[in-house]
């Protein structure tokens, strides 16, 4: 049997930038909280850490292995793959609420997915997406 050892601070701890939306989970369990608020608090933890979102590039781009390996991930599977890229999802009380997210992005970085081109992209389909429903007139982007 082989055991794997990361050096813990050779890792960007995601948790050091997931702290508010760890807590807005915490307080999810006590209360209802707005998906928006939750989401804006995940993009916000990816900004800090890629200076990109989920929102910044197609799920088209990864290829059929790559969705059916994301498809199967668990959390062991997710912390190995992590960890080999650099990256640790645990925190004070384990791991990472939204772990699958976090590894959405750190495959994208390793399939080289994050770049201004595939922002573009990206925002250009989303904002062709609202300008076909109905009553819809522009599309502001605020960053």
């Amino acid at each position: 049997m082989s055991t794997i050892a990361f050096d813990q601070f050779a890792l960007t701890r995601i948790a050091d930038f997931a702290r508010s939306l760890s807590r807005l989970h915490l307080t999810a369990r006590r209360r209802l909280v707005d998906d928006d608020q939750i989401d804006r608090e995940f993009n916000a933890v990816c900004m800090s850490v890629w200076g990109y979102t989920t929102d910044d590039f197609s799920d088209d781009l990864f290829s059929t292995a790559d969705h059916g390996w994301l498809d199967t991930l668990d959390e062991a599977q997710a912390r190995i793959f992590a960890a080999e890229q650099g990256y640790d999802l645990i925190d004070d009380n384990g791991m990472l609420t939204d772990w699958w997210g976090y590894c959405w992005m750190i495959l994208a970085e390793k399939r080289g997915l994050l770049t201004p081109e595939n922002r573009a992209l990206a925002r250009a389909a989303i904002e062709e997406k609202y300008l076909l429903a109905p009553n819809v007139i522009g599309v502001i982007v605020g960053r």
